[in-house]
C-alpha cells in the first residue's frame, strides 16, 4: 500500500502516518524528519536544507526527489509506504509519478486533512519543547505550570525557529501557494479523498480506515 498524506503545516498529518504505519507495518517516510536529521548530523545537504527551512521556504526538487528515491529502495518498504509532507509542488508530484512508474509502483490513495489557517497559527505557534527531555507543551492546548519550564523534568523551553508565527504564516503561505494546486491535480488523477483535520485525533483516524 502507498499512501500520501497531504495538509498544511500542523493538520497532524504526521501523527496519522505513525497511527497508520503501526496498523498497516508500512514505514512512513517524512522528508522533514530525513532532514533534519541531516541538519543535526552536520552534512553539507543538511546546512543548504537548515538555511532554506529556517527561512520557511521549501528544499528544492532534486534534493527531495534524491532522497525519496533511495529511501523507497531499502527492505521495510517491501509492503509498501506512507510519504508525508511529499510532494509539496506539482513539479515534485510529476517527478514522484515518474519514479513510481520507473519501479513498477502504484500509488493507492491521496489523503488531504482539512484545517483552517487560524488553527494550524496556533497549534503550530503555541509549541515549546524541552530542550533535556523533549517533552512537547503548547500554550494553547498543554501550557506549562511554571512558565519557561518543564513540568517533567524542569528543563528549559525552547521554540524552534519555524515554530514561531510570523515564519507559521510564512508556511502557511507557501502551502497554499505551491502545494493546494496538488490537490486539484490527485483529484484529476482520481485518488484523492479529503478528511475534516479538526476532529479528534482517533476521529481522523477512523474516517483514514474507512477510506482504506
Amino acid at each position: 500500500m502507498i499512501l500520501i498524506l497531504l495538509g498544511p503545516p500542523g493538520s497532524g498529518k504526521g501523527t496519522q502516518a505513525k497511527m497508520l504505519m503501526q496498523k498497516y507495518e508500512i514505514p512512513q517516510i517524512s522528508t522533514g524528519d530525513i532532514l533534519r536529521a541531516e541538519v543535526k548530523k552536520g552534512s553539507e545537504l543538511g546546512m543548504k536544507a537548515k538555511e532554506i527551512m529556517d527561512s520557511g521556504g521549501l528544499v528544492g526538487d532534486e534534493i527531495i526527489l534524491g532522497i525519496i528515491d533511495s529511501r523507497i529502495d531499502e527492505e521495510d518498504c517491501k509492503k509498501g509506504f506512507i510519504l508525508d509532507g511529499f510532494p509539496r509542488t506539482i513539479a515534485q508530484a510529476d517527478g514522484l509519478k515518474e519514479l513510481l512508474e520507473k519501479k513498477s509502483l502504484k500509488l493507492d490513495k491521496v489523503i488531504n486533512v482539512e484545517v483552517n489557517d487560524e488553527e494550524v497559527v496556533k497549534r503550530i505557534s503555541g509549541r515549546w519543547t524541552c530542550k533535556e527531555c523533549e517533552e512537547i507543551f503548547n500554550t494553547y492546548t498543554k501550557p506549562e505550570k511554571e512558565k519557561g519550564k518543564c513540568d517533567k523534568c524542569s528543563g528549559e523551553l525552547y521554540q524552534r525557529d519555524d515554530q514561531k508565527e510570523e515564519i507559521v504564516r510564512d508556511r502557511l503561505k507557501v502551502y497554499n501557494e505551491q502545494t493546494q494546486p496538488l490537490i486539484k491535480y490527485y483529484k484529476n488523477e482520481d485518488n484523492l479523498v479529503d478528511i475534516d483535520g479538526m476532529l479528534s485525533i482517533n476521529e481522523v483516524f477512523e474516517e483514514v480506515l474507512k477510506i482504506l
